[in-house]
């Protein structure tokens, strides 16, 4: 999978849950033992949201000591462990083909960004509280559906600049959400790139 290509934002659409339902059946089959949850984030999980139509998917594990198992489990289907990217407590896998995560079906899975993520960490928690925040504030939902739009339009291969110009929006919320300034400035720092 190609990890520069243009940023796309799009409508809502209506079938994202059952897609990361879908998803989440193979993870749970393969990852049970594992994992102590399976969650839709992002805009993708916010019904009424533009997004790009990428399904955000965290695993979740009680301690750090698993990630080793998710990650050999996670390549027999098809992933690539890529570590933190630099967003502390939050390790990204990337696809290695459109099938994954393959079980020999030939099923070509819709895009998604998978992470797993410990239990209380930072970045899970604000993962959770801002999907929580927007699903029950649909006025702030729908604007951040907008600047995330007006953000695509206007950076529409730099995805560097886009996540930048979106995360006052996010840390604002987090802050409204009770996340101490030290976590809301991790937050800015992961997510503001050096030129």
């Amino acid at each position: 999978m190609s990890d520069i290509q243009q940023i796309t934002v799009v409508q809502y659409d209506p079938a994202w849950p059952a897609c990361f339902t879908a998803l989440k059946k193979v993870f749970k089959t393969h990852l049970n033992e594992i994992i102590s949850d399976i969650q839709h984030v992002g805009s993708t999980s916010v019904p009424g949201v533009a997004a790009k139509p990428v399904i955000d998917i965290d695993l979740v594990i009680e301690e750090k000591s698993k990630l080793q198992q998710v990650i050999m489990v996670l390549n027999q289907l098809g992933y690539q462990h890529r570590g933190e990217m630099g967003i502390t407590g939050r390790d990204a896998f990337g696809r290695l083909s459109a099938y994954a995560p393959d079980e020999g079906s030939n099923i070509i899975w819709p895009e998604h960004n998978l992470y797993c993520c410990v239990e209380n960490s930072p970045g899970f928690k604000n993962h959770i509280l801002f999907r929580d925040f927007l699903r029950q504030n649909s006025n702030e939902a729908l604007a951040y559906g907008m600047l995330k739009m007006q953000l695509a339009s206007k950076y529409p291969n730099d995805i560097n600049s886009y996540v930048e110009h979106k995360t006052s929006f996010i840390t604002e919320i987090l802050t409204r959400q009770g996340l101490s300034e030290k976590t809301i400035n991790d937050i800015s720092r992961e997510n503001t790139f050096s030129r």
